[in-house]
């Protein structure tokens, strides 16, 4: 029979069959053997084979079709494995508040650079921006938006609370399959539910004392939108960490740095301090965001370190 995986647990996984029907499913051994670093072999997204277990209303993943696309990230606690976030993605939607809880520039860069490592589209959703209520907040919000906007991206100011732009959100989401992402208490499901409020799904709150939000998303979980397409919502993250980038790959993912690359004297120009580098004039001029390239500089640094370690 085949299906796609609608929902992961780490050790079962439900899957809709083209029928409509869910059945709680396993995966063999021999997927865990065969040389996969994953945590997770199977991820929600994936379309896979499987067989009805003799007796049972339960069954066995027997074969995982190959993927258009995936979202890959470090393992926190397992340094040198990797856990797919999700498969089979037509794009991703940061949520990324600059309030409560506020999402660092480098954290989302690290997002949106393994977003092009996997050519996903990405869409920065400023959520929670009827809490924006000071000046400098709202100086903090244009600037935000002004530096994402200038590197190639979409970015939406949203409201969950309020309904503010719910309904452009509803049609960039239309007859496709999205993930939301970002961090804990970012607001994520609190949006699917005022995209979507038949899925009802479980919200926190955000700790006044950490400003940091509870892991109220356990395992990513894939649903039907009403009015066409699938959202897939993923666990909040905390740490991204990237994942086998290459260091002379490295502006590749980094749209508004990449085009400046042809201008470069060396074809191998790192734009860290090498003679006839394009990019840091562009950033000293402003037409690269400084904090960009600090984040770009800084999975370089990673990459390199990476590619250098013996025991990796």
């Amino acid at each position: 029979m085949k299906g796609i995986v609608t929902k992961s647990t780490g050790s079962w996984y439900n899957v809709k069959t083209t029928e409509g029907q869910t059945v709680p499913c396993r995966i063999r051994g021999k997927f865990r053997i065969k040389g996969i670093k994953t945590t997770n072999p199977v991820a929600v997204g994936d379309w896979v084979e499987f067989d009805m277990e003799p007796r049972k209303e339960t069954g066995v993943i027997t074969y995982i079709y190959p993927r258009k696309n995936y979202l890959l990230r470090r393992s926190i606690n397992l340094s040198k494995q990797y856990h797919i976030l999700a498969a089979n993605i037509d794009q991703v939607f940061l949520t990324a508040p600059i309030i409560n809880p506020e999402t660092s520039t480098l954290f989302m860069d690290r997002i949106l650079a393994t977003a092009e490592a996997y050519n996903i589209p990405a869409v920065i959703l400023i959520n929670k921006v009827d809490l924006i209520n000071t000046p400098e907040l709202e100086e903090n919000k244009n600037e935000r938006k002004k530096i994402y906007e200038k590197a190639g991206y979409p970015v939406i100011e949203v409201s969950a609370k309020t309904g503010y732009n719910i309904n452009l959100l509803k049609e960039k989401m239309k007859n496709k399959t999205s993930m939301f992402t970002g961090h804990s208490g970012a607001g994520k499901s609190s949006l699917i539910n005022a995209v979507d409020p038949h899925l009802n799904l479980k919200t926190g709150h955000i700790s006044e004392a950490h400003k940091q939000g509870r892991h109220i998303t356990t395992f990513a979980q894939m649903y039907d939108l009403d009015f066409g397409g699938h959202i897939i919502d993923t666990p909040g993250i905390r740490g991204f960490g990237v994942v086998d980038m290459k260091p002379e790959e490295i502006d590749h993912y980094f749209p508004d740095i990449f085009k400046y690359k042809t201008d470069c004297k060396f074809n191998n120009c790192k734009h860290v301090n090498e003679p006839g580098c394009a990019v840091k004039p562009a950033v000293e001029k402003g037409e690269i965001s400084p904090s960009r390239y600090t984040s770009y500089l800084q999975l370089l640094q990673e990459a390199e370190s990476e590619e250098n370690n013996p025991y990796r």
